[in-house]
């Protein structure tokens, strides 16, 4: 794989900006966003460039006690043919639990948990990493992801469980320096000790991002500048190894232009500052074929049945208020479901805008007590619907324009298909509405 260079994340919002932005060498863009058939424009100017194009998957949920679902590889393989990519990208997580393997319902964080450090999760993982391996066309990095919450009872260090992960499977690892920072703030994890146990050989890229500190609680948020903590342990990182690629991610209150381009400068600083001791190139790294890198040769199923019951009563003390299991932290918990709960309202509100101009400043605290109660079963597309359906079966909103409003939206996307609009097929909704009332 060739190096990659610096880079920046590919958003809607800054795509402009990034086309014209100097010193860019690749961008990394979210798979689940993009239409394989229906491809930005933006992106498709800069692959015409020969700007690199990576999808990163953020629902595959490789860290789940389930198998990785087919269709959802099919997706990420699609993007990255349809991209030209040299690989794909996904995260150490789970984002569901549930199911058949628990005799429960199937519930959606929304959100990237991290997996507890066991042997049964670290076996179900390579499982899953050679399922993913197997299903796509280019090689898979995976992301060591920020925490909130701790599981008790690890068995390995995070730099131990990477290191068997990438020895076992061959995956290469995208290690982001930010959510080493905020594993150290919120759960006292020193990230030079978890560099020194990575297999530096392996790393695909890095992932640098801001946050903010509130109440003693790191809160990865993408959305501020990066801090000279996180900047400090990418040049420690890059004094170990030079990374094939350092990537700026942003996610949301964006700047201007000028802003991200001083935040890149800072990066290639951090770079600067360190002096790299070249380890075995990814290439090699990859070359290398573990004996037991076979299509699903560990996780049994006692292994995925123990972590999905796990897994399930975490995510269920999170998101449906059921007791929080034996040895977590109950304010940790507390911080994370308010958490989840808060980004649910965000991200519904990006991907059903009328909804918060329909309600108004009513929308997020009747969003909030609707997330309490009930949890999330599929994406937030159907998450949407599902809560204008609760407002409206409740008699919610007072107002009758805005309860008229409401219905005529939740009609509009409810169904199949979305409802004609030419006047034959409007009059004869109208003229059904009058009859139903009489």
């Amino acid at each position: 794989m060739k190096r990659l260079g610096t880079g920046i994340g590919w958003r809607p919002e800054i795509a402009d900006a990034v086309e014209v932005m100097p010193g860019i060498d690749w961008v990394e863009a979210v798979a689940e966003n993009l239409c394989p058939g229906h491809l930005p424009e933006s992106l498709l100017r800069l692959r015409e460039r020969g700007v690199t194009v990576v999808p990163h998957g953020v629902s595959l949920g490789l860290g789940g006690a389930d198998r990785p679902a087919e269709n959802r590889l099919t997706g990420l393989a699609e993007r990255a043919e349809a991209l030209g990519s040299p690989l794909v990208t996904e995260h150490i997580a789970f984002v569901r639990a549930g199911g058949p393997l628990t005799a429960s319902p199937l519930l959606e964080a929304g959100h990237l948990l991290p997996v507890p450090r066991t042997r049964d999760a670290l076996d179900v993982l390579c499982a899953n990493v050679r399922i993913a391996q197997a299903a796509l066309p280019v090689p898979l990095a995976v992301e060591n992801i920020a925490a909130l919450i701790a599981w008790p009872g690890d068995e390995l260090t995070e730099g131990q469980f990477l290191y068997e992960l990438a020895d076992r499977t061959g995956v290469r690892l995208l290690v982001d320096v930010a959510n080493l920072h905020t594993n150290h703030v919120n759960r006292g994890e020193d990230p030079a000790k978890a560099l020194a146990e990575l297999p530096v050989e392996a790393i695909a890229y890095v992932h640098v991002a801001g946050g903010f500190e509130r109440d003693g609680v790191w809160h990865d948020s993408h959305a501020h500048p990066v801090p000279d903590a996180v900047l400090d342990i990418l040049t420690d990182l890059a004094s170990r190894v030079t990374p094939p690629g350092v990537l700026l991610e942003r996610d949301d209150n964006f700047p201007e232009a000028g802003e991200l381009e001083r935040e890149l400068g800072a990066i290639r600083g951090a770079l600067e500052r360190a002096t790299a001791v070249e380890g075995p190139t990814p290439e090699t790294a990859a070359s290398e074929t573990p004996a037991d890198r076979t299509p699903d040769s560990a996780g049994s199923a006692p292994a995925r049945q123990r972590l999905a019951l796990a897994q399930a009563a975490l995510l269920s003390a999170l998101v449906a208020g059921t007791p929080v299991p034996e040895g977590f932290d109950r304010v940790r918990l507390g911080v994370q479901s308010r958490a989840l709960g808060a980004k649910r309202a965000d991200v519904v509100a990006k991907v059903a805008p009328e909804l918060p101009e329909i309600l108004g400043a009513g929308y997020r605290p009747a969003f909030l007590a609707y997330a309490h109660g009930h949890p999330m079963s599929d994406g937030y597309r159907h998450d949407a619907l599902d809560f204008t359906a609760h407002l409206l079966l409740g008699g919610q909103p007072e107002d009758a324009e805005s309860r008229r409003r409401l219905r005529e939206w939740w009609l509009d996307r409810s169904g199949p298909v979305p409802r004609s609009q030419r006047p034959a097929a409007r009059l004869a909704r109208a003229t059904r509405r009058v009859l139903l009332r009489l």
